[in-house]
């Protein structure tokens, strides 16, 4: 099974490198796109940056081109926090996808959203970049969109809590969160 796997705002880091090798160790094929072209952001101010100067627009037209050559095999979208947004846009333009896993970012959905994937989102509680409500909105049109919706929360870890590089990491956070969702891919290949 084939995962498109995208980083987060602070670009194609150790961490994400690292994720990608044990997808691969459980017998994945993963592909690691670098949608900010090498630079990477030891900040989240810095991250930020990044993003706003390449714009969504281009993040999203470059996270298509890397998934186009995976699509028509029934690709698994996931990504980190800002990587989230960006899968969850793919994968629910994607009538092909396997499935979609969201580690610490969820994105808007179009009201007229429709989709009957299989959805694991892991996240911080809380987390002040997906905030209580904004949570329980985007579940209820997860659901509405046909989505097979599962949140898991981990209470005091910090937003990028499986980055080991960063402040916000909890390693025990960060290994639940990695059993669950390899169950989860597991259960996706059938």
């Amino acid at each position: 099974m084939t995962i498109v796997l995208f980083h987060s705002m602070y670009g194609l880091r150790p961490a994400v490198r690292d994720a990608a090798e044990r997808l691969r160790a459980a017998g994945h094929e993963v592909v690691v796109p670098d949608l900010y072209d090498g630079r990477t952001a030891d900040t989240a101010e810095d991250g930020l940056a990044l993003r706003d100067e390449i714009g969504r627009d281009e993040l999203l037209r470059r996270a298509v081109a890397a998934a186009a050559p995976y699509s028509e095999s029934g690709a698994v979208y996931a990504g980190f926090s800002l990587g989230g947004s960006i899968a969850q846009n793919l994968a629910l333009g994607d009538e092909k996808a396997r499935g979609l896993l969201l580690l610490h970012g969820t994105s808007d959905i179009a009201d007229d959203a429709s989709t009957g994937i299989p959805v694991q989102l892991h996240v911080a509680e809380p987390d002040p970049f997906e905030p209580d409500d904004w949570l329980n909105a985007w579940y209820l049109r997860m659901r509405r969109a046909g989505a097979d919706v599962e949140i898991h929360r981990y209470r005091g870890a910090g937003h990028l809590f499986t980055d080991p590089d960063l402040p916000d990491h909890d390693a025990e956070a960060a290994e639940r969160t990695w059993a669950v969702a390899l169950d989860f891919l597991r259960e996706l290949e059938g």
